[in-house]
This record gives structure tokens, C-alpha cells and sequence, in this order.
């Protein structure tokens, strides 16, 4: 029998590899997925389906069981939300005017400091987020966290339309980027929208 790995040893996954929806209705899942994330279907058979948009062989698996319990309520235990990230605020404004054209607006958009984000909701109710980093590196991402959350672990909540206009306009996204500061007499708990 082989020895167990030191306790110090840290072996941790490369990647998240994907997410399973089980749904009732398999279309509507399928259609909205590949809409928002500009998937594809790799897969599709019956009540099965698997969605890719990048070299992984799927990111998104839907399998419908028309027998399944429907989820009650945005506060339920579980999966609050799966996110996603683009790479610059170009591709996710470009992200944010396709869906709206498609009538798919974000129930939420916040800034966290460390990411910028867009909250929506799939056909089954899911929170999808769609969003982007706000640092180039790892240690700048880390000191914000270690520094900034403990007055406000939430956010600011942001005008995606404002954001898009502003970034169309040229503002720098050092600016765009920066987490204002929460209006006088609000708390971070004024911030949360589920």
C-alpha cells in the first residue's frame, strides 16, 4: 500500500473543468447557454446535452429530467451562481450590449473591487455571472482582498450602461476598474441584490 502524501504536500486542481444543470426543460437551457456564452453544442442526444466555447471538450452539461423538483426561491441552499470571466472590459461590454439587444439583462451588476460583474439569471433561475478581473496579477488581486474587504466585502453596485458608455468614450479601465466608495449612510448589505 502506498504511503499517504505529506500532510504539507498541496496538490490542487488546474482548472474547473465544467457545470451540470439538471433541468426540466432542455431546450430552453441549451438555447439560453449557447445565446450567453456563445457555446456550441458538442454533444445532444434525447434529454442530454453538452455545451463548449473554448478547446475543452465541454464547459456545460444539461441533462433534463422532467421528473426533478423545481428550485424554490433565489435563498435556497446550493449553487448560488457560476461565474465566468472574459478577458478585458471590451469583451465583456460587447458581452453586455449583445444580451440586452437579445432582451438578457443582468439583474445585477457590481463592482467587488477585484472583479467587475454581471449577475443574470438562466431559464431554470441559476445565477450566472459574467465578469472580469479587475488586477493584472495575482499579488495585486491578493492585497486587494487583504486589504479593502473588511469595510465592504460586497461591493459597489454600478450602471453597466454608464460602465459601457464609458468605456466606449476611452476612459482609462484604471478608472473604470476602481470600486467607488459606498454612498454616505449606506451599508454593504444595501449592496446585495439575490
Amino acid at each position: 500500500m502506498p504511503a499517504a502524501p505529506a500532510v504539507s504536500t498541496r496538490v490542487s486542481p488546474v482548472k474547473l473543468s465544467h457545470v451540470f444543470f439538471l433541468t426540466r426543460a432542455l431546450a430552453p437551457m441549451r438555447d439560453w447557454y449557447v445565446r450567453v456564452l456563445q457555446a456550441r453544442v458538442a454533444f445532444e442526444q434525447d434529454n442530454v446535452c453538452f455545451l463548449k466555447y473554448d478547446a475543452e471538450h465541454h464547459r456545460i452539461a444539461i441533462v433534463a429530467m422532467p421528473q426533478a423538483a423545481p428550485a424554490e426561491g433565489p435563498l435556497r441552499v446550493g449553487v448560488n451562481h457560476v461565474a465566468f470571466t472574459y478577458r478585458d472590459l471590451a469583451d465583456l461590454a460587447h458581452t453586455y450590449r449583445r444580451l440586452k439587444h437579445n432582451g438578457i439583462v443582468p439583474y445585477w451588476t457590481i463592482n467587488h473591487g477585484v472583479t467587475t460583474s454581471m449577475y443574470y439569471r438562466d431559464p431554470d433561475g441559476n445565477g450566472v455571472e459574467l465578469q472580469i478581473d479587475n488586477f493584472a496579477s495575482e499579488a495585486e488581486a491578493d492585497a486587494f482582498m487583504a486589504t479593502h474587504l473588511a469595510d465592504n466585502p460586497v461591493g459597489i453596485i454600478i450602471d453597466p450602461d454608464e460602465l459601457v458608455a464609458r468605456h466606449a468614450a476611452g476612459v482609462p479601465f484604471e478608472v473604470l476598474r476602481r470600486r467607488p466608495a459606498l454612498p454616505p449612510g449606506a451599508s454593504p448589505a444595501d449592496m446585495i441584490r439575490l
